[in-house]
């Protein structure tokens, strides 16, 4: 990461798109940047490569490149040193065109800061895929981000579909086989979970997406990525999804704007440790002016608006008293950076890393509750009326 970026900044003219696998990977590259701008700057000033970079390789490569350049370690001083970050992309690289980078499904809720860094540049996504295989492509990946579809590569692998609805979810309960439906046999406003036989040698491999078929390109079919299967929150009758919780939280950041407030990053996990139980949901904010950061009251109100935004059964479970006030935790900033870092040090990999939505693990719960700087609850039940039986 850092010869990578200490590369941009000394060719930055040449520099036309800027970009990673995930939005999340390119928010952590811009995060580095404001972390180490002081150290790159000196590196250019003096043309020395920071001792801390201990590969040879990477520092004999870095040789080649690195020379004396005051006037460019002045100009980077300069933006870099500013408490604005508005537009830092397009100020350091004034001739990238677009930002490469996955903002579909979860990774939706990174485009306003996305916006935010470069000045509004279109954001393309080229492609879906997994450590598993290649799945498909976006054929017009200049379109905006809510309007997304990939199209099947039929030659990445073998891809069966496995239909995702509530009579599919009874019929999986059972000891039966579920059915599988091939390519040629799927319909346009369906969902179905995605299962691939590999050239690498995975046999029916449950990848865990959940699709929505859009439409066709010639034979091949185009779907909408929709969320992750399984990733859940549930205290009693209630079951929340991903898409649901990610919903809710777009709702409640309505509340964060007058504020010039946005939620940078979340995760959750259902507390049954007392009872009842209640959701629990991890915030880290970007407050551009701190001096007008959002108040406990404005936070509540987040926390009663996700509440009016999730399903009806969690609803009247409030109602009925079986799930506690939602809970929102704000922590430290930095703070899902440190359990990026904590997740690598135990074997993922930076490219396919995405926050966990839904978390339980005790070491991560630890990490998350010694970073909280602030609590708040509900003020108020939702809104639930019984329905009337005839």
């Amino acid at each position: 990461m850092y010869a990578q970026m200490l590369c941009g900044l000394i060719m930055r003219e040449e520099v036309l798109r800027v970009g990673a696998v995930f939005a999340s990977g390119l928010l952590k590259a811009v995060r580095f940047l404001q972390v180490n701008w002081k150290q790159f700057a000196h590196d250019i000033e003096t043309g020395t490569l920071n001792p801390k970079v201990t590969d040879p390789s990477v520092r004999e490569c870095m040789s080649k490149i690195l020379k004396p350049n005051p006037e460019l370690a002045a100009f980077i001083t300069k933006e870099c040193s500013e408490e604005n970050w508005e537009c830092i992309i397009t100020r350091i690289w004034p001739n990238t065109k677009y930002l490469d980078v996955i903002v579909t499904g979860a990774m939706a809720q990174y485009i306003p800061t996305l916006e935010y860094y470069s000045g509004g540049l279109p954001m393309a996504c080229t492609m879906y895929a997994s450590s598993e295989c290649y799945f498909g492509l976006n054929l017009k990946p200049m379109c905006k981000p809510s309007e997304v579809s990939y199209t099947i590569m039929p030659n990445m692998a073998y891809f069966e579909f496995l239909p995702h609805d509530d009579s599919s979810a009874q019929d999986s309960s059972r000891d039966s086989p579920p059915r599988l439906v091939d390519l040629a046999d799927l319909e346009v406003g369906k969902e179905y979970e995605l299962i691939v036989t590999t050239y690498a040698g995975l046999c029916r491999y449950r990848v865990g997406d959940i699709l929505r078929v859009t439409g066709f390109h010639n034979a091949a079919p185009q779907f909408r990525f929709i969320r992750r299967k399984n990733v859940l929150l549930s205290i009693d009758f209630d079951k929340t999804d991903e898409s649901e919780l990610q919903q809710a939280i777009e709702n409640a950041s309505v509340l964060l704007k007058e504020f010039n407030t946005s939620v940078v990053e979340y995760t959750s996990y259902a507390d049954t440790k007392q009872i009842p139980g209640h959701y629990v949901i991890y915030w880290e904010l970007f407050v551009k002016d701190a001096a007008n950061a959002p108040t406990d009251e404005v936070l509540s109100q987040c926390c009663f608006q996700m509440e009016e935004s999730l399903n009806v059964v969690y609803r009247q479970c409030r109602v009925a008293d079986s799930i506690g006030p939602l809970e929102i935790r704000v922590v430290k900033n930095g703070t899902f950076e440190e359990l990026m870092d904590y997740a690598i040090s135990r074997g993922a990999s930076i490219n396919q890393y995405k926050v966990p939505r839904c978390v339980s693990f005790t070491p991560i719960m630890e990490l998350l509750d010694s970073r909280v700087v602030s609590k708040h609850f509900s003020p108020a039940l939702p809104h639930w009326t019984p329905e009337r039986r005839r």
